[in-house]
């Protein structure tokens, strides 16, 4: 039985609390027994913001125990695993040091808030053997998991253009400081960023143009061209300086030699030349889920992880620097 500790207890905490007690109540070897946050005691009768909906707005923690202190917290529990779900700028120290105590470690995207951190972590999963995944949930969510299939396989031939997105209103709090979250390229624009990096390994080199719109909270919108060698025309957008009634969502179209495939409101639509479009049957379960009991699964089995190794998404967000290096420089096309 795998003992958790979930560090952080904002919107993504509670996503990540939700999925523990769905896995515990499906009976996986994994029991959930501690929640951490310096705001705990705020956060318990409090509701989050969040782009997705969370299962509750205020949360009954009576079965866990709660602390104020994460040394407090290792040091009155053993745990086999922590669950980050904190500010950027603190996952790399935090994740080493618990990677160093002998604990395994699923950390929210993004893995850090520089590729020089990102790498640092990475390197200590490898000399404590002990597993390490990043929380980049696309990789896990059903209608990106099916392009991915698309491409690996070939049953379209190659991808001659792709185009994604990702949009919302404006986040709160720490997310509006650009110094600690890198703004919405790198919390939010990394999502398909990283989507691109899965799909086709890393481009030759990127041309970005962003706009800041909110004061203090770096590029609040972005549009980028990601250049590869066969030639292909791949952009991604995002912006989450949405307001009135928009809310939030994410798409893609990705255009193949023998087909077109276009996610749009939840539903993935299959359109091949040689014959009728259809709906894809998806999985119903969102990414955050199968990415935990993935993440879990390995640890239980004494499995590596392969979806999302720490080295790609350390390579996700060298993307993203260079994307930010870019668009300072109005568009100049910038090598990855």
């Amino acid at each position: 039985m795998l003992r958790v500790g979930l560090i952080g207890f904002g919107f993504m905490g509670r996503m990540h609390f939700d999925n523990y007690v769905r896995l515990m109540n499906e009976g996986a070897e994994v029991q959930l027994v501690a929640v951490c946050d310096t705001r705990i005691e705020e956060l318990k009768n409090a509701s989050a913001w969040g782009n997705i909906a969370t299962a509750q707005e205020v949360y009954d923690l009576s079965p866990y125990k709660l602390y104020e202190s994460i040394e407090e917290m290792l040091e009155k529990e053993e745990l086999d695993v922590v669950n980050i779900t904190l500010p950027t700028p603190l996952h790399a120290d935090l994740t080493i040091s618990l990677l160093q105590r002998g604990i395994h470690v699923l950390c929210e995207k993004p893995i850090a808030r520089t590729s020089e951190e990102a790498h640092r972590m990475a390197e200590a999963a490898k000399e404590t053997g002990k597993t390490l995944m990043i929380g980049q949930c696309l990789r896990f969510w059903p209608a990106y998991e099916y392009a991915k299939q698309c491409v690996t396989d070939g049953r379209y031939g190659n991808v001659l253009s792709g185009s994604f997105f990702r949009g919302s209103g404006t986040p709160q709090g720490w997310f509006l400081d650009g110094e600690l979250s890198g703004g919405c390229m790198l919390d939010m624009h990394i999502h398909d960023t990283d989507m691109i990096n899965w799909l086709f390994g890393k481009p030759d080199g990127v041309s970005s143009i962003a706009r800041n719109v909110i004061p203090g909270s770096a590029y609040d919108s972005v549009s980028t061209n990601y250049i590869y060698a066969d030639g292909k025309v791949l952009n991604a957008q995002a912006d989450w300086s949405l307001q009135g009634d928009f809310g939030f969502a994410m798409s893609y179209r990705i255009n193949f030699e023998g087909g077109n495939l276009v996610f749009e409101r939840d539903q993935l639509r299959v359109n091949p030349n040689d014959q009728p479009g259809f709906i894809a049957e998806l999985p119903a379960d969102m990414g955050y889920y199968r990415e935990m009991k993935y993440f879990l699964e390995a640890v239980t089995k004494g499995q590596p992880v392969s979806v999302c190794t720490p080295e790609s998404a350390a390579a996700s967000l060298e993307i993203i620097e260079a994307e930010i290096r870019s668009a300072d420089n109005r568009g100049v096309l910038e090598k990855v």
